[in-house]
């Protein structure tokens, strides 16, 4: 463990800053803090996690400014990082001896309690690292890490060093900070799919307003550092250096569920102008809804996905937005939103189209959705639906009754799947990314709060025997894939019918082949009601992919 240096020289003390105490021996006065530092010294990480979030070192400014040092200073940064002679060398090449007044700096850092010399400094900062970083192509949190870093740095070079090597860190599982357009963009989608699951009904609210949806989470870092009041960016400060970017997606959906809940009690929102700008001030004023204790318990129960699966869903995203032309040099691009205002379907309008599509992956989310078959056009029935649809991943599968209810379900699998088993019992195969939903008469989407883009082969399962109408129905040899947290997750195909289903809790939805009627019933899998009132003849079905879907099954069919 590297330890602090010359440890004499920094006092633990209780005075503001300013030059007068300076002749005291703070620690006598009030020992406390020294005491708490030694406590820092000897803990190991997963204590000062506990710690940070536990506000331990917030009690002082110093003990505070001691514990980033050292937490900084044990980060196993994998790359080289520039140390304070690296600093003084570009201050020295870029500026010589004169001050830099010209570089104009974000407006939310004058709530960061800087004076003119600390502004100066800032400004200094971030030239020297944009110098020695060159690749670092777009930061927008960067000037707000400086200005927080630099309250608690002994001077410029430390706090270049300590910014520093929070930029070199390299672990995929663990990341600090974005350093490209691209990288930005695939942190907001990921943020974006975590909310869907752990703030729900905010998206639906955004997409039947007609607003984007892409937009509004586009903001969602700079809602923590730009925008909370400085006393919270402090207490996220001291948990981000613990624990990376994963944290962050906790913290900040902590806000958006307080926001969310502000439409409970005022349901007529269509007078929201602009949901982005909305969400702005009302982080900026999280002080009237929440204290930061209260901000950091909530953001602390929220379930989310492991590392490992934020990366998968990280590079998912990213892959993604290269599809759609983003690249990893340009230092800024609007990304191209999806265009529904040619959209046509006899099934949905194009306001619920816009839910289903804020409903889905974010990476999905990205491209137009495609209708691959309508049974007005392609029949009743179920092996021209397989033609028509294999190849396409992802599917969303959406029915009309002559009820005039409206309910479906994404598959976030090819139905091709349902060939790469050989089994004599019921196969269930998708990924925990699946649910099923319903438009009309009210709109609800039914999903299990986890992120599993993996897919795991499960093994086969005899159809359990049991009295429900869809099991009555289900008398034919199906295919299998993936058991998740010990549920059986989505999809379940047979010959003649399809089964949209939770394994044995229930089958969510249920066709027959001839695409004239089905049965939908509670379902453990996706938690669900039934769908619809039970039992329902179909009067229209349409299933959509996205315009970039990797067509195979042309050269399924050649062969």
């Amino acid at each position: 463990m590297i330890t602090i240096s010359e440890s004499d020289n920094w006092e633990i003390c209780s005075s503001s800053g300013m030059k007068y105490g300076q002749f005291v021996d703070w620690e006598k006065i009030d020992p406390e803090p020294a005491k708490k530092y030694q406590q820092i010294l000897k803990s190991g990480h997963q204590q000062l996690k506990r710690m940070g979030r536990e506000g331990f070192w917030a009690i002082s400014h110093t003990l505070r400014a001691k514990a980033y040092y050292h937490i900084i200073h044990n980060i196993n940064s994998r790359a080289v990082t520039p140390n304070r002679d690296v600093y003084y060398d570009l201050a020295k090449k870029l500026f010589g001896e004169q001050k830099v007044m010209g570089t104009l700096l974000p407006l939310f850092l004058s709530r960061y309690c800087l004076n003119k010399a600390g502004m100066n400094s800032v400004k200094k900062i971030l030239i020297c690292l944009g110098s020695y970083f060159p690749d670092m192509s777009y930061c927008p949190i960067l000037p707000a890490l400086v200005s927080l870093i630099l309250h608690f740095s002994e001077d410029e070079a430390e706090c270049f060093y300590s910014v520093s090597r929070l930029i070199c860190y390299k672990d995929p599982n663990k990341r600090y900070i974005d350093q490209t357009f691209l990288t930005y963009r695939a942190s907001c989608m990921t943020f974006g799919d975590l909310a869907n699951r752990c703030c729900r009904g905010i998206r639906k609210l955004i997409a039947s307003s007609h607003q984007n949806l892409f937009e509004f989470y586009s903001d969602w870092i700079m809602w923590l550092f730009a925008d909370l009041p400085f006393t919270y960016a402090i207490r996220v400060l001291d948990v981000y250096l613990l624990e990376g970017f994963k944290v962050l997606f906790r913290l900040v959906a902590t806000p958006v569920y307080f926001f969310k809940m502000r439409f409970l009690f005022w349901p007529d929102y269509s007078d929201v102008e602009d949901f982005r700008t909305d969400m702005k001030r009302f982080v900026q004023s999280v002080a009237r809804h929440c204290t930061v204790e209260k901000l950091l318990e909530r953001a602390f129960q929220i379930p989310i996905a492991t590392r490992n699966e934020l990366n998968l869903l990280f590079n998912a995203n990213k892959d993604a937005l290269m599809q759609k032309g983003v690249s990893t040099h340009q230092k800024r691009q609007t990304v191209e939103s999806v265009d529904l205002n040619s959209f046509s379907s006899s099934v949905v309008t194009e306001t619920e189209m816009r839910v289903i599509w804020a409903w889905i992956p974010e990476r999905f989310a990205l491209f137009n959705p495609v209708r691959l078959f309508h049974i007005a056009e392609d029949g009743r029935d179920l092996s021209s639906l397989y033609k028509r649809v294999e190849g396409h991943e992802p599917i969303v599968l959406i029915i009309k009754t002559m009820e005039e209810e409206v309910f479906g379900a994404f598959l976030s699998m090819d139905l091709m799947e349902r060939r790469n088993h050989d089994s004599q019992g019921l196969t269930y195969f998708g990924t925990g990314e699946c649910f099923v939903f319903t438009l009309r008469p009210s709109m609800e989407r039914y999903q299990r709060a986890m992120v599993n883009i993996m897919t795991r082969i499960a093994s086969p399962q005899q159809h359990r025997d049991g009295s429900s109408s869809a099991s009555q129905l289900a008398n034919r040899e199906v295919c299998q894939l993936t058991k998740t947290s010990g549920q059986n997750i989505v999809c379940c195909l047979c010959d003649f019918r399809v089964i949209f289903s939770g394994g044995d809790g229930g089958h969510a939805l249920c066709l027959c082949d001839n695409l004239e009627e089905g049965n939908s019933e509670l379902c453990d899998t996706f938690s669900s009601n039934p769908l619809c009132k039970g039992h329902f003849q179909i009067q229209s079905l349409e299933v959509w992919g996205i315009q970039n879907s990797i067509y195979l099954s042309r050269s399924f069919h050649s062969r």
